[in-house]
């Protein structure tokens, strides 16, 4: 169990960290072309914001995971500590809920508008897909894959939780 914890807040560290890399070496990139070629980069305004939308939902899986999330404690501070524990696990059982709703409440939007071009990545995706051959590169170009961002988000914060769940109900969770 504390291999799989570890290995979980490994992946979601690294998503976050790749994410926040990636949105901050497009956006230099981009700045450094502005002022010396005189224009940017076409996808390089609109990517940085939907990794960063990534980014946040791999951070609030790994934040959940280490209990590092803000939360208000006012009444379970108040609660001894084997209601308080009881507390937390019906809270772990209603976020792994909430995230399976988020999934998909997040696939269900991308399906509706996930076919909608996404204007700073249309030519570049089209370009892409011209120049590989391949076909489904087009769907880069729409807004759907970064629309199921928020699946993505609650798939994450479904498995978070369902593995604090466990690592609560194993006894092996340091006291809140």
């Amino acid at each position: 169990m504390d291999r799989l914890i570890r290995g979980a807040r490994w992946v979601f560290a690294f998503g976050a960290g790749l994410s926040m890399a990636l949105v901050f070496i497009i956006i230099f990139v981009n700045s450094l072309r502005r002022y010396a070629v005189g224009r940017s980069v076409p996808w390089g305004e609109e990517l940085p914001i939907y990794l960063t939308i990534y980014g946040v939902m791999f951070g609030l899986a790994l934040a959940y995971l280490g209990d590092n999330h803000i939360r208000f404690t006012v009444v379970s501070d108040m609660l001894p500590k084997r209601v308080r524990h009881w507390f937390f696990v019906a809270a772990d059982a209603v976020g792994v809920a909430t995230g399976i709703a988020l999934a998909y409440a997040g696939h269900v939007f991308a399906l509706r508008r996930g076919d909608v071009a996404s204007s700073g990545l249309k030519s570049t995706a089209d370009a892409l897909a011209q120049g590989t051959g391949i076909e489904a590169l087009t769907w880069l170009g729409k807004v759907g894959p970064y629309q199921y961002a928020i699946a993505f988000g609650g798939a994450l914060l479904a498995i978070a939780a369902a593995l604090k769940l466990m690592q609560r109900l194993s006894g092996r969770d340091a006291e809140v």
